[in-house]
């Protein structure tokens, strides 16, 4: 008895493998995946960061949403600080907007027909920011603050976790990857704020945030944003290596919190390809004119990395403006000003 029990069984379990095998979609070179294969149980897992995927980040639509100035920071005598709302995949991300209130002299600008002036925009990334000492405006406030004294909008979003944004995903993964999409819900949305042109769009990333920008550069083409692919760019000592590597090379001192990185990276890579989410896979993609800013003296990003990106982008024929500044740390301490005025002849010569 038990003997035939143990035959049904076993039929019945080479009966299962064979539908399986049977409706398993044809692999390259029409292999079919064993379950002896070490991929096999990878390739029937789930896989919920595939949506982050800069091909799939690509296909998808991005959120049009109301900007709202919600209160006001500080006033100053050519521009007013708030801050502002926005929805980003139907989470709440909060920022700092900075709005001119006259021209200056020399500029031209669009009007809207009933009188409202439309100024130029720039959406200001940020680098890395610790929770714990997080204020809006952190890491951009300086700078947007000469640009709006010049006449430029600016907008720089707290991210999800920070700030009064709702909170950030969990997954160590997703948080990063929802960036890109935060920035590029934002892009889509500064047709509602009313004081903006949305047709004069600039984009300054620093640091980490040279990365973020790097990857909506990489993404834009293909998206519902097309019509603003071009957008001229500003890079501060930006993180140009790709995923993971961008994350494991300051990873040096394994925290719990780095060990938890790790890990995550880990996992990741046995079931994702992380060159479709590195931004170093997409260079050729990038049709933005970009202006690139590097410290020599700089303790997080080193020269040659700069050096090898912008080399790289000028062998693909990009259009790439490159400054080095000697014994300049990685907030260009020593000519901070030089950098903001080169960022603002950029920015006029791009309009």
């Amino acid at each position: 008895m038990r003997r035939h029990l143990f035959l049904i069984l076993v039929a019945v379990l080479f009966l299962g493998l064979s539908v399986i095998f049977f409706f398993l979609p044809n692999q390259p070179n029409d292999r079919l995946i064993s379950p002896s294969d070490q991929n096999f149980f990878k390739h029937q897992l789930p896989k919920p960061l595939e949506k982050y995927s800069f091909e799939n980040l690509r296909k998808r639509e991005y959120q049009v949403s109301d900007i709202k100035l919600e209160k006001v920071l500080d006033e100053q005598s050519s521009y007013t600080s708030y801050l502002f709302s926005f929805q980003s995949d139907g989470k709440k991300v909060t920022g700092m907007a900075n709005i001119p209130l006259r021209l200056p002299s020399g500029f031209t600008l669009k009007v809207h027909p009933e009188g409202q002036a439309k100024f130029p925009v720039i959406v200001m990334i940020r680098g890395y920011a610790d929770e714990e000492i997080y204020f809006t405006g952190l890491g951009t406030r300086k700078g947007a603050g000469v640009f709006a004294e010049n006449g430029f909008i600016t907008l720089a979003p707290d991210f999800l976790g920070f700030g009064d944004s709702a909170e950030q995903s969990t997954d160590i993964l997703e948080a990063r990857f929802e960036r890109p999409v935060t920035v590029l819900n934002l892009l889509a949305s500064i047709k509602n704020l009313p004081q903006a042109d949305p047709n004069k769009i600039f984009l300054w990333g620093h640091s980490n945030g040279g990365q973020i920008v790097l990857s909506v550069l990489e993404i834009l083409p293909k998206t519902n944003l097309s019509a603003n692919w071009r957008i001229p760019t500003v890079l501060w000592a930006p993180v140009t290596k790709g995923f993971p590597e961008s994350v494991l090379q300051y990873m040096t001192d394994l925290d719990d919190q780095g060990l938890k990185v790790k890990e995550a990276i880990n996992n990741f890579v046995s079931l994702y390809d992380p060159k479709k989410y590195s931004i170093d896979n997409y260079w050729s993609d990038i049709s933005a004119p970009l202006q690139v800013h590097q410290g020599t003296a700089d303790e997080y990003i080193k020269t040659e990395w700069t050096d090898t990106f912008v080399q790289t982008l000028k062998d693909l024929g990009k259009s790439v403006t490159y400054y080095k500044y000697p014994k300049n740390d990685h907030n260009f301490s020593r000519d901070w000003d030089t950098v903001v005025q080169r960022d603002l002849k950029f920015f006029k010569n791009n309009l």
